[in-house]
Order: structure tokens, then sequence, then C-alpha cells
């Protein structure tokens, strides 16, 4: 894995390429102060994944994974910062993490090769099968978005259609037990690899939003908190 570091302090950037030079399987393509110089450099060279300090003066770090997301580069944010202000719209820009200062060694290496282990296996396997009636459909697990119950039924949205069951949530997540799924409201099970945006609808919760397709789901601020803490 490629990486690529930006601090505007250099003490805190001297932490940082100390912590990744010790990590297996790993390369360090440029450590700089300057997001400036960060930018050029992704201009110019090929990394897997960005760990940014967030204010830095100028071009932000969060203005950075900003044009990355926006030009969908193919590549990871870690934040690692001592603002805790910018955590939803992180997610937003589907950071892979967002670490708080001071942090220890074991914080900033876990959450490396957790996203080493993701790009080893991006793709979910299994199949899930539905029960409709008289018949049973079978969907591929990798191309469900989310799950909806409503009243008695169960829609299940895929990226090629909804798919109707009178399963319920509990029986489904059962059957789902990758940690690409999470039960993110008693009404809903989405699938993390599609999740867009998350928008404050009310004190406790957030609507998702999804790539591919217009349908939303819901997720309690509980969830946000633990998606925060133990995936991105």
């Amino acid at each position: 894995m490629r990486i690529g570091l930006v601090d505007d302090r250099p003490i805190d950037l001297d932490k940082l390429k100390g912590i990744i030079e010790g990590i297996a399987g790993v390369e360090i393509v440029f450590a700089t102060l300057s997001a400036e110089e960060a930018y050029e450099q992704i201009k110019k060279e090929t990394i897997d994944l960005l760990i940014a300090d967030i204010e830095m003066p100028s071009l932000s770090g969060y203005e950075l994974a900003d044009i990355i997301h926006s030009h969908a580069l193919n590549i990871a944010v870690i934040f690692v910062t001592g603002n805790s202000g910018y955590a939803v719209h992180a997610f937003e820009l589907n950071v892979h993490d967002y670490i708080m200062k001071p942090y220890s060694k074991e914080r900033l290496v876990h959450s490396v090769e957790r996203l080493l282990e993701k790009s080893k296996s991006t793709d979910i396997a299994g199949r899930l099968y539905i029960k409709r009636k008289n018949d049973i459909h079978i969907i591929q697990k990798k191309d469900i978005v989310f799950i909806e119950r409503s009243g008695r039924a169960t829609t299940i949205f895929t990226n090629s259609g909804p798919i109707k069951t009178y399963q319920t949530l509990n029986e489904l997540e059962g059957e789902l037990r990758e940690r690409d799924f999470i039960r993110s409201h008693r009404s809903f099970i989405i699938n993390i690899h599609y999740v867009k945006n998350f928008s404050l609808y009310a004190k406790n919760s957030y609507i998702v939003t999804f790539e591919g397709i217009e349908e939303q789901a819901m997720i309690t601020k509980e969830k946000v908190d633990f998606l925060q803490e133990n995936y991105f």
C-alpha cells in the first residue's frame, strides 16, 4: 500500500512517519508539511491512502479530502486531528477513519491494518436465499444496498432493483453476519460500502443516501458513532 502523509506540525509529521514506517506492506510515497504540496504529489504519484491533519494554513486537510472525493479518486483518507468538529462531515467524504490527537501508536496501526485487510477482499462473498411465497429468490450479498422493514413486509434494495419478502429483519440479519452490514435502525439494515452521505434528520437520527439508487434509509446517532469508531 502506497501512503502519503501531510501535517503542518513537524513533530506530528515525524510521529506519523515513525509509526507508518513500522507497518509491514506499506510504502511512504511522500511526507509533507503542506497540503498544497500533498495535492501536487497526488497529481503526480499514485497513492492508496492519504493520512492528513485537517486544520492547516491555506488548503486544509478537509478540502484536500473533498478534492479526492469529488474527483472520484481511488484514495482512502484517514484524518488525524485535534478537532472533533469535522467528524460528521468526514462521513460525507467517505473517509476510512477519524483519529483524534493525541493518539496511540496502536490506534493508527490498527486503522491502517484494517484498510490493508479490506483491500485484500473488497467483495462480499456469499448469497442470500429469499423466500417469496412458493419460490426462493437468490441474491448476491454484494448486490444488496440496504433492507427496509415496513409494516409486515420487507424490501431488499439491490443495485438492480427492489425485492419484497415477508422475512423479518431479525431473520435476514442472522444471514448477513459480514461486518459490511449493520442494523442502522430498527427498520433498516445497510451495506456500508454503498453509503454516500449522512444528513441530519432529527436530534438522534440521520438520513442515509446511497450510491446508485434514489431510495434512502435511516440511521441512529448511536450507530453513526459506532461506525466512526469501528469502520471509518
